[in-house]
């Protein structure tokens, strides 16, 4: 967690605008941390997922990922529960079990954030996906070995393509 001395410039209901030493960046305030989530089935297809991101005013080809500890009375939800809540929401698939992997800045220049990344287990198919209620998430198993070309056509055809997602490929391959 941040510890924050500067001046607050700004709150809204889920962020924080902040000015230390005359640099603004945001906080996103009201939730423990950020997860994302690598998962790929047994038969090497990576899940991701697709929204509309109203900051860019497009839709974005990301990992599946999620808030930790944002609902009421789960303030304290546990950051690999979070991951397994958001994995099965967003895409359809439980995972047996987490791997932790990382902990990383989300966006250092704009952002206090963190995300923390987990390795997927275990998966096995339960539902088509899609988020919740509040959501339009549009789930993808895409094969490793044509993750590069998807992801260009996908671009081809407007989707922006999250950086995040190269990072996920190279550790995927490890596996």
């Amino acid at each position: 967690m941040t510890t924050h001395q500067g001046d607050l410039l700004g709150e809204g209901k889920y962020l924080r605008l902040w000015n230390r030493g005359g640099w603004e960046y945001v906080e996103r305030h009201n939730v423990r941390g950020i997860v994302a989530i690598i998962a790929v089935t047994d038969d090497r297809r990576l899940l991701l997922v697709e929204q509309r991101r109203p900051a860019l005013d497009a839709r974005v080809i990301e990992l599946p990922a999620g808030l930790v500890g944002d609902h009421p009375g789960q303030e304290q939800e546990d950051f690999a529960l979070a991951a397994q809540r958001e994995l099965l929401e967003e895409t359809g698939y439980a995972a047996g079990r987490m791997e932790l992997l990382f902990d990383a800045p989300l966006s250092s220049g704009l952002s206090s954030a963190h995300m923390t990344y987990y390795r997927a287990r275990d998966l096995k198919k339960v539902h088509a996906g899609g988020g919740d209620e509040t959501e339009d998430i549009v789930a993808h198993a895409v094969p490793l070995a044509e993750a590069d070309a998807w992801l260009a056509a996908q671009r081809a055809r407007g989707v922006l393509v999250d950086a995040r997602l190269y990072v996920a490929l190279y550790l995927a391959g490890r596996d």
